[in-house]
């Protein structure tokens, strides 16, 4: 078992029926907002400091929907926090993390993430909504 974890939190964030989705700049592809827990942060003020810095929003974090974790080797591994939440403005400012950013629906929104684990959170966050 890794000896150390990276905690990285991802929001799913809910403006009506449709949720953000973000696209990194490195890594080219969809994902939701989020990032790491530095040291010392709560987890929910972490994930909500993240969104402000990469969109520029603040949400109302909700309930944990989904976790997973990856082996990155024999001494490190990273855990996901997959989260439910809501914004009630869509004005997304981005940082240069992101190039682009999408309001879809569930649906829109399968069909962009490539992650396995991003899908079976956004299923949770679908099937059960309550927060």
């Amino acid at each position: 078992m890794p000896r150390t974890f990276v905690v990285t939190q991802k929001a799913l964030l809910f403006d009506g029926p449709e949720l953000l989705l973000v696209h990194d700049s490195k890594a080219e592809r969809w994902e939701f907002p989020g990032g790491k827990v530095d040291a010392g942060e709560r987890a929910v003020e972490a994930l909500s400091r993240e969104i402000r810095e990469e969109t520029g929003l603040s949400p109302t974090v909700e309930a944990p929907v989904f976790t997973a974790a990856k082996r990155r080797s024999k001494k490190r591994g990273k855990f996901f926090v997959y989260y439910r939440g809501r914004v009630e403005a869509r004005g997304v400012e981005l940082s240069d993390e992101h190039d682009d950013h999408a309001w879809v629906t569930p649906e829109g929104a399968r069909k962009r993430l490539e992650r396995r684990r991003q899908r079976r959170a956004l299923r949770r966050a679908v099937d059960d909504p309550a927060p």
